[in-house]
């Protein structure tokens, strides 16, 4: 009896934390992302070819996945289902990652890892605009949300504006990236590129939460955003890539990238966003940023010797300080609301017949699971 409650003990809580589990493997994911990419861009791979190659490989990877288990579970596309899947599309792949991407050629990754932990920040905004989010003034959460968000955008002004002098390395790094030159670099440039798509990226985490709720099939949803926005991609950089030869990938770190990009972030990565946007919602997606943050920092100081900037630092303090008191004030949504519509721990052995509603999406609506 002990042994199976203590196996019953260890499964309930396994599915208690499985959703932070994911997310922070997901975050490690991003970490990797950073450096290859940015190898494969310091190669001579064209930021926009990468972006569409990427999510070639990544549909064809999720294709049969989508197709052989969601038979059952995957409604009828009608053109107005398209035409979201179409939008969701052009903010998560078409438009944001263009944007991302090319605005690793202008700064670096620290830099681009620190400004990304705005995102749940902007979420927030975007959320009360929307009037998905309730904020209450007159409580201290309500206060905690809207300091966070201030603060956390305090933090991005900063790492945009400061640049601050440069941390010395305390020795000699093991790994050397060659081929990023000063020229490539323009701060205010690859600034506003960063900024552009962490808004429009925290608006795809809010329109992904309700396409779920039209079109559940998860493993199919993330295969039509692959291919949708491949096109999309495809067709942006024709337009503004004219020399064929940016199109040819040779056996070497530019097909690494593409096929670690494909098969793993666009792949597997966004498919487990879109299982933890529908657990929790999205700003609890986007509270695992700073993890990518610190390691990426961690990574590219000591081990590539990668110029770190002061103004960086301080930055990526003070927008990390703001997530955690909006996440803060973000957690008593839940303990406020009405005790019908509290969670109920399905992992539990009694409560394995009981239907729970689960937190799905940055407003405060929910959806029932068997």
């Amino acid at each position: 009896m002990p042994m199976a409650v203590d196996a019953s003990t260890l499964i309930c809580t396994y599915r208690r934390f499985k959703p932070h589990l994911l997310m922070v493997l997901a975050q490690i994911g991003y970490t990797f992302l950073y450096f290859i990419t940015e190898a494969s861009f310091n190669h001579g791979m064209n930021p926009h070819v990468y972006v569409t190659y990427r999510h070639i490989v990544a549909g064809l990877g999720m294709l049969p996945f989508a197709y052989f288990l969601e038979r059952k579970i995957r409604p009828k596309l009608t053109v107005a289902l398209f035409l979201e899947i179409f939008v969701v599309s052009l903010l998560g792949v078409g438009l944001t990652l263009n944007m991302y991407f090319a605005s690793l050629r202008y700064t670096s990754p620290t830099f681009v890892a620190s400004m990304v932990n705005t995102i749940a920040s902007l979420t927030f905004i975007i959320a009360i605009l929307l009037r998905l989010e309730v904020l209450d003034l007159r409580k201290p959460r309500g206060v905690a949300k809207a300091v966070g968000t201030l603060v956390s955008l305090a933090g991005v002004m900063t790492m945009t504006l400061y640049k601050g002098p440069i941390v010395r390395n305390l020795g000699h790094p093991p790994i050397h990236l060659h081929g990023k030159t000063t020229i490539q670099e323009n701060w205010l440039k690859g600034s506003i590129l960063t900024v552009a798509s962490c808004i429009t990226w925290s608006i795809w985490y809010i329109m992904q939460a309700c396409t779920l709720e039209r079109y559940p099939a998860k493993l199919s949803l993330t295969t039509w955003m692959c291919f949708v926005g491949a096109a999309q991609s495809a067709v942006f950089t024709v337009c503004i890539e004219h020399k064929p030869a940016a199109w040819t990938i040779g056996f070497n770190i530019d097909l690494w990238s593409t096929i670690y990009g494909g098969l793993v972030m666009s792949g597997l990565v966004i498919f487990i966003q879109l299982w933890c946007t529908e657990e929790k919602g999205p700003v609890f997606v986007t509270m695992f940023n700073p993890l990518s943050t610190i390691l990426v920092a961690v990574v590219a100081y000591f081990v590539l010797g990668e110029r770190l900037y002061m103004g960086s630092i301080l930055g990526g303090v003070v927008v990390i300080i703001g997530l955690y008191l909006l996440l803060w004030g973000k957690e008593g949504d839940q303990e406020e609301m009405k005790p019908e519509e509290q969670i109920v721990p399905t992992c539990c052995e009694e409560h394995k017949n009981l239907k729970a509603p689960v937190y799905a999406s940055a407003g405060n609506y929910t959806k029932e699971e068997p």
